[in-house]
């Protein structure tokens, strides 16, 4: 990775010391571990399903998940935005902390209330640490909550909504490996969006023109969107974040970009139509 190399970052981190990647299956987690594997970096997958488990809602797994690691990628989910995060992370700093732990990536949100509550419990948490925030990801349309819009061929969201920075989660990936690899990025808050903003009816044109076909963006009113992620099959709890996202987060708040890529790496965020293109040359929106 271009970063390592990089004059003024070098690798700090030992070959032989491992590190936990919590949310290792995840859309961001995965990236991360393939990365770390890839360098020759010990990793251990923090997942309920791994062969020493992880679970967020049962303390009891995480001494021994934490055991022996120098560093760990702090994936929460559902989210740091929902009321329950920051005791959970507060929880997680006092583990980590004790069991060894010398330096925490943190995985935020931008501009959510629990969300920054949780990045100043990582700041206190009295080891090398870096915020990683990012909103929006690209991967949402081809391997999250949207792609079956996408399949069906329209993007079903609540109307008012402001243009977001999305950002591609490899970004995102490739970042929080430099800050779990490299010297250069303790105490460093890094904003991560793509280099333009987009609003839905600008990502429906990007997927039709990469997918070769009409992906359409339908406006519905927001007292109706629960109602239509419950027809669709959302669970309940994901229905509720859906809502706080649409109607708190993507209130305008995110509507800037923020130049974390290019601090950390050293180069450009990744564009959206970059990601569609590939997205697509993938097979991922290809229906019979």
């Amino acid at each position: 990775m271009e970063s390592l190399t990089r004059p003024g970052f070098t690798r700090d981190m030992t070959a032989n010391e491992l590190t936990l990647v919590l949310g290792g299956t995840g859309k961001t987690g995965r990236r991360v571990a393939e990365r770390l594997t890839a360098r020759g970096v010990p990793v251990r997958i923090g997942s309920r399903s791994a062969d020493i488990p992880f679970d967020w809602e049962d303390t009891a797994t995480w001494p021994a998940a934490l055991q022996g690691v120098a560093s760990v990628y702090v994936s929460y989910h559902p989210d740091l935005a929902v009321p329950e995060a920051p005791a959970a992370i507060q929880a997680l700093t006092e583990a980590a902390t004790a069991a060894g732990v010398r330096r925490l990536v943190l995985l935020s949100g931008r501009g959510e209330e629990m969300a920054q509550r949780c990045e100043q419990i990582v700041r206190e948490s009295g080891v090398e640490w870096t915020i990683v925030r990012a909103s929006w990801f690209d991967q949402n349309f081809s391997e999250g909550m949207m792609v079956d819009s996408v399949l069906g061929g329209a993007l079903v969201v609540p109307v008012g909504t402001a243009p977001e920075p999305f950002v591609d989660a490899d970004d995102i990936a490739d970042v929080a490996v430099a800050a779990l690899t490299e010297d250069g990025h303790h105490g460093r808050d890094y904003e991560l969006t793509g280099p333009r903003l987009l609003t839905f009816a600008d990502v429906a044109k990007e997927i039709s023109v990469a997918a070769g076909r009409d992906v359409r963006l339908i406006e519905v009113p927001v007292e109706a969107y629960p109602g239509i992620l419950a027809e669709a099959g959302v669970p309940d709890e994901f229905v509720g974040f859906l809502m706080y996202l649409f109607t708190e987060v993507m209130d305008g708040r995110n509507a800037h970009l923020g130049d974390g890529v290019r601090r950390a790496l050293g180069r450009g965020a990744r564009d959206f139509a970059e990601y569609a293109r590939t997205a697509a040359a993938s097979g991922v929106w290809h229906t019979p």
